[in-house]
């Protein structure tokens, strides 16, 4: 079977792993939406049934807001930087905007979760509640206090430093999402930043959720984006050149905001009574299937977080994925991607992809993600040592084992499916190396990640063979062109179609699944350079069309073709860096 005899890369390989507390069920983990039900009485509608609001005057959010609530609160009113203790949030009032324009809208967050009707956002009513120039009556926005390890080394108290949680609403499906303002203005936890964000990097989380959404990532969501003409100094590349910018901001949603560095603050700082609190609510509230006077619960909150979090990276790394900033403040309790900063998608493919220029040393490159995943559940396993007795502390020890085990099924379950496989439920170490190898000559002639998998999904494979004998493949298959200069491609191809004649797949079946998973358009750097450098001169057109071409990533866009979003990339592209400076 093996073509040639080389190490499987990239499967994130280590010494057999204790599979502990890790069954075969959470082997076969698929990550699901947690839909979580309250009390009717709780959902935002005064007679009890849902409709899209069409005057936004009228929309509020959830009578009971949980978290001001349950949690205390930072007792010191005044907003200035300063260490938090005893805390889980501060209350923080967004800085009015300059001037505010609102450059574009996610209707389908407005419609789906936010219960909106779309014709609001020509309203002054929305404008100033999305610009956090307007706080609805009664609420109180809040910071929220974390630390986190940077890096690979503790940070301290860290926190929303540029960024305020508005509120919780409770839509018609019992769903209660946390509505916070990214580039809202300074809080306690801004350290020696100005708690602005700039546009450019403000555009690139605004069209990378919604990308991630429609490509099926678990994430974090955005409503709107607001430009103004408030100036904000940055270095962006921290070489000394200081350029005044524009700042924006985004309205972003979440289940819930917590992340890893949630816990450590609060164990590191012995809050022990705090992050017991903590935890209890988070099982509560996004993990209903544990049972809450189960002695093992927090056990098994560390397996659910474990299992989720290694299927969400065996996601990212499906579509070529590189976060850039994976450290413990940026990683979810919900395993669901938040914080989008100096990210990127592989594009000529190279396991050492490195987006974020401040990333000197590559520890956060595609590759070294699965490892990264790993160090970050570590830390949420220390965190909550202080919650176990000695036996449930070694048993979260044998779960965390069980990581790469969770991890390698649903990489390799999710690239056999990107090849047309669908019901292969165990793989051998040929299968690995069919993939292993498929990854070297991609690597080896740097193909493009996307087209490859797009390219294999749109050609017949007999024609496809032809055309390499031939040595004739046309420009439209560029990437495949690519590959079809690899020695070993013709023969890996034979492979291929052997395989899926074992498995009975028809070429007609095969392209059905492939065409359903493998995306014809991605947000590389350069489409959204472009969008950046047109809304920054307020020209949201470009903006708008993005992000309607990111949310139908598998249907072939006429006027996206037109603009070469899934052709090779222009060559100014290769200059392109970006930074954490946001």
């Amino acid at each position: 079977m093996a073509l040639v005899p080389f190490i499987f890369i990239l499967l994130y390989h280590v010494k057999p792993a204790m599979t502990g507390l890790v069954n075969a069920t959470s082997m076969k983990y698929i990550y699901q939406r947690n839909i979580l039900r309250f009390p009717n009485t709780d959902k935002c509608y005064s007679d009890g049934h849902w409709y899209l609001f069409q005057n936004f005057n009228e929309w509020s959010f959830a009578c009971q807001q949980m978290l001001i609530s349950t949690f205390p609160i930072d007792k010191e009113k005044r907003n200035y930087v300063r260490e938090v203790e005893n805390a889980v949030f501060s209350v923080v009032y967004p800085t009015p905007l300059k001037n505010p324009r609102l450059a574009a809208v996610n209707d389908d967050v407005l419609t789906t979760i936010l219960n909106v009707d779309p014709a609001v956002k020509d309203s002054k009513a929305f404008l100033q509640f999305v610009s956090g120039n307007n706080v609805l009556p009664g609420s109180k926005p809040l910071a929220h206090r974390y630390g986190g390890h940077q890096f690979g080394y503790w940070a301290e108290q860290l926190g929303d430093g540029r960024a305020v949680m508005l509120g919780e609403f409770v839509n018609h499906n019992g769903e209660r999402w946390e509505l916070q303002l990214k580039g809202s203005g300074l809080t306690p936890y801004s350290r020696r930043g100005d708690g602005k964000a700039v546009i450019r990097s403000s555009v690139r989380e605004f069209l990378c959720s919604e990308a991630m959404y429609a490509l099926g990532i678990p994430t974090s969501r955005a409503a709107s984006i607001v430009v103004s003409d408030d100036p904000v100094t940055r270095d962006q590349f921290y070489n000394g050149n200081f350029k005044t910018e524009r700042a924006a901001v985004v309205l972003r949603l979440a289940k819930s905001w917590f992340r890893i560095g949630s816990l450590e603050i609060l164990t590191i700082s012995n809050e022990i009574s705090l992050l017991r609190s903590l935890v209890d609510f988070i099982i509560k509230n996004y993990f209903p299937n544990i049972d809450l006077n189960d002695t093992g619960k927090y056990l098994a909150f560390f397996q659910e977080v474990v299992e989720q979090t290694a299927f969400m990276i065996a996601l990212w790394q499906s579509v070529g994925f590189t976060h850039g900033v994976c450290n413990t403040d940026n990683f979810s309790i919900l395993s669901i991607t938040i914080d989008y900063g100096p990210f990127g998608f592989v594009e000529g493919y190279d396991p050492k992809f490195v987006p974020n220029t401040s990333d000197d040393d590559g520890r956060y490159s595609y590759e070294k993600q699965p490892d990264v995943g790993k160090f970050n559940l570590n830390k949420l396993r220390l965190a909550l040592l202080p919650l176990l007795n000695k036996k449930q502390a070694k048993e979260a020890v044998m779960i965390l084992n069980g990581y790469a085990d969770v991890y390698k099924f649903n990489f390799m379950k999710l690239f056999y499916s990107k090849l047309g496989f669908k019901s292969i439920t165990s793989f051998n170490e040929d299968d690995e190396q069919f993939i292993a190898i498929l990854l070297k000559i991609m690597e080896d002639t740097k193909a493009d990640f996307t087209m490859t998998f797009r390219e294999l999904s749109e050609i017949s494979l007999e024609t496809l063979s032809d055309l390499i004998k031939q040595d004739n493949i046309p420009e439209k298959w560029w990437a495949l062109n690519v590959l079809s200069n690899h020695d070993w491609f013709s023969k890996w191809l034979k492979i291929y179609i052997n395989k899926l004649k074992e498995e009975n797949i028809s070429e007609s079946a095969r392209q059905n699944i492939m065409l359903k998973v493998n995306p014809r358009y991605i947000l590389r750097n350069w489409i959204a350079q472009t969008a950046i450098e047109k809304t920054e001169q307020n020209k949201f057109d470009e903006l708008k069309f993005v992000l309607e071409v990111l949310k139908k990533p598998y249907t072939y866009n006429e006027r996206a073709e037109e603009k070469g979003f899934a052709s090779p990339p222009p060559t100014w592209a290769r200059k392109l860096r970006v930074s954490c400076s946001s």
